[in-house]
């Protein structure tokens, strides 16, 4: 893909894109182009400017187009999706393609259910709710649980019956009224009693109530009622449950998953395992979702072959910001196995054709527009180019959309050819 042996554009891939975004943005930039200075004195340049267009036409013929950049209106920038991203340093060959599936990551879900038979009385959320931890998900009815907070209040009526007993032995002892045999018996039974409500409210915290419902137990509510409410802030992906349906202790109807991180889980061929290592930068890709790259790094390898498959499971971190992720998608891992040396490099879709020379498209200085950087091309692997000349590792380059950028480049130069 050097320069010297390129012939025409970049083929099929970039090609065989759809042309209706191009279209549109040939449209809005044509009718852009014709909604300029309609005043009568602009409409009919004098001598003089006419001879300045000619000479600045010739120049343009002998030079060519000198305007390299694309000045997108916010609207026209909402019809493109351009994905930009900082150029990695790597060669193009030293990535290493495998399978993967995106899965949630356990540590950022919660399976909740009752922790002993409740009948399910209501349930206050819906599949996709956004909850945070302490909002009431489901209100249920335990007999169970009824007859544990009554022994609890027993318990605590002994315990302050028993309190007072002893107290009034104290003082009858200190006043010699009282034997120190009746004094005793006396702590005896407190301690008894003490002892009975710790174990009737720890049934009650096992059984799953917090430390402000046991508190509360017995003002205003009916014993047997419990609640089940979030442990951690996300979204209702399970809810396995409706009113009048019996839950036992097993169960785990509902399940809150937090999906701004993901776990990726990928199926790497024994052959590379030699050149596989954590901590090694991944990329995923998806048909699903059009191209677009999640980049992370690998933080587990498995110590185990599949034994029908040959391969080892390897785990990566991706965000996922904006939900695009979602568990069970599948698509590509590309995992950089180089050492992080080697010329800067870019996806292959992200190099266009500009007369003679290859160009990358970078953001320019004003919002929504983009300048052609010419550059000089090496090797080519795994959708990737090898930058030799033109921009530096970490430079923002334009990864997705620029084959519609070189349309409204285009478009937009026609058009001035139109106006001159």
């Amino acid at each position: 893909m050097n320069p010297s042996t390129h012939e025409g554009p970049y083929p099929t891939q970039r090609q065989s894109r759809p042309v209706f975004w191009a279209s549109i943005v040939l449209a809005l930039l044509a009718l852009g182009a014709c909604s300029g200075d309609t005043d009568p004195q602009a409409a009919a340049p004098d001598d003089h400017a006419a001879e300045s267009q000619d000479q600045h036409g010739d120049e343009e013929a002998a030079h060519g187009p000198t305007d390299r950049e694309v000045h997108l209106s916010p609207e026209q920038r909402g019809l493109l999706q351009v994905d930009v991203g900082e150029a990695p340093r790597g060669h193009a060959d030293a990535m290493i393609s495998a399978p993967a599936v995106v899965r949630f990551d356990p540590d950022r879900m919660a399976r909740i259910g009752p922790r002993l038979e409740a009948k399910v009385v209501r349930v206050p959320v819906d599949l996709g709710d956004t909850v945070q931890s302490g909002d009431l998900l489901a209100v249920l009815d335990s007999v169970d649980l009824g007859q544990a907070r009554a022994r609890y209040l027993t318990a605590n009526a002994l315990l302050e019956t028993a309190q007072a007993d002893f107290e009034r032995e104290q003082r009858l002892a200190e006043q010699q009224i009282s034997s120190q045999e009746e004094l005793l018996e006396a702590r005896a039974r407190l301690h008894e009693a003490e002892a009975e409500q710790r174990a009737a409210m720890e049934a009650l915290r096992l059984f799953g109530l917090r430390q402000d419902e046991i508190a509360t137990t017995g003002r205003d509510e009916v014993l047997s009622r419990l609640t089940l409410t979030a442990t951690m802030d996300g979204t209702v992906q399970r809810r396995d449950l409706s009113p009048g349906q019996t839950l036992g202790p097993a169960d785990t109807p509902i399940h809150i998953v937090d999906s701004d991180r993901m776990w990726l889980m990928i199926d790497a061929f024994e052959g590379s395992l030699d050149r596989i290592a954590v901590g090694q930068p991944v990329e995923f890709t998806s048909r699903a979702l059009d191209g677009k790259r999640f980049p992370g790094r690998i933080d587990w390898m498995s110590r185990q072959l599949d034994e029908q498959s040959r391969t080892v499971t390897l785990r990566a971190v991706l965000d996922n910001p904006d939900g695009s992720l979602r568990a069970g998608l599948f698509g590509t891992a590309r995992i950089q196995t180089g050492d992080g040396d080697g010329p800067p490099r870019v996806p292959v879709d992200a190099v266009q054709r500009l007369g003679e020379e290859d160009v990358v498209f970078m953001p320019a200085e004003e919002d929504h527009a983009f300048r052609a950087v010419p550059v000089s091309l090496g090797h080519e692997g795994n959708g990737w180019v090898e930058v030799t000349a033109g921009i530096e590792a970490g430079d923002p380059v334009v990864f997705e959309g620029a084959f519609d950028l070189m349309s409204a480049l285009t478009a937009s130069s026609r058009s001035a050819e139109h106006g001159h």
